[in-house]
């Protein structure tokens, strides 16, 4: 090899990257991967424990990054900021995919892999996670006594009843029909947002005039990017329910609950109510 062919050769390696920090590093800083991969705390000795407890942590991760993407896309359509809501909600479609995906490493557990650590919970369940209670306030899903498991962690209860007496999601998404035109009654614009969202028939009308219309692309788009999110939600059900079947049968859930019949009663259940029905009349 010629001498010019060797130093263009060496032009060509990549540099080595920089390994000697005064502190912690960039990445370290940023991340913090020290703090996330020290606290996973097994309180059995089953090995099959850790992989539930970090799937259950990831779940929080994705409920939080979530309600990030939900409340972004409410603020905007405070402001009639239609495509900065459907980018919001969009981006929240690929990050319901990733936390649905997270049944997968669960959804295979015997009665008796359950049983191994299901003592290790105690009094915990999943209907406990108070970022879960979050998304499911900025669906409409308004309940005053699940703030009650929370009285215990000051700031987890006060972000709960700020949400609780919040505006939904879809409570936005109604109020910026009746700013487009819609016939949306008072009793829906001005009802008490700390109860749980009932299907309207005007909503149900305004949402069969948006899809029945050539001159609605943008709030058609908005309708579709809502549907996508409902859907998700639904299949998120759905996955609970089946995992908890195949774990655990019929039995009393931890944490008191009914288990996998209040599991599915919520299957049973649409989010944004009025865009599924509505297709009917289209």
């Amino acid at each position: 090899m010629s001498h010019q062919a060797h130093q263009a050769d060496q032009a060509q390696e990549p540099e080595t990257p920089h390994l000697d920090f005064a502190g912690t590093t960039p990445y370290e800083d940023y991340v913090r991967a020290d703090v996330l991969t020290h606290l996973q705390q097994p309180l059995s000795d089953d090995p099959g424990e850790m992989v539930f407890l970090v799937t259950t942590q990831v779940m929080e991760l994705w409920f939080t990054v979530i309600v990030h993407e939900w409340e972004t896309a409410a603020h905007a359509l405070r402001s009639d900021d239609v495509p900065t809501a459907v980018a919001a909600l969009k981006r929240s479609v690929r990050e319901l995919e990733a936390l649905n995906a997270s049944w997968t490493p669960l959804a295979q557990l015997t009665p008796a892999q359950f049983n191994s650590y299901r003592s290790a919970l105690g009094e915990g369940s999943g209907f406990q996670s108070a970022m879960y209670r979050r998304l499911e306030f900025l669906l409409g899903e308004k309940s005053a006594s699940m703030l009650v498991p929370h009285r215990g962690a000051p700031r987890a209860h006060a972000e709960l009843e700020k949400a609780l007496h919040e505006p939904s999601l879809y409570d936005e998404v109604v109020r910026l029909l009746a700013r487009r035109g819609y016939d949306i009654p008072d009793a829906v614009l001005h009802r008490d947002v700390s109860q749980r969202y009932e299907p309207s028939p005007e909503v149900e009308a305004a949402w069969t005039a948006v899809y029945s219309g050539d001159q609605n692309a943008e709030l058609t788009r908005l309708g579709e990017a809502l549907t996508n999110v409902a859907e998700l939600v639904w299949r998120w059900r759905n996955d609970h329910l089946v995992a908890t079947r195949r774990a655990m049968g019929s039995k009393t859930g931890t944490g008191g609950s009914a288990g996998v019949a209040w599991l599915e009663k919520r299957a049973q259940k649409n989010v944004f109510p009025e865009l599924w029905t509505a297709r009917s009349y289209v």
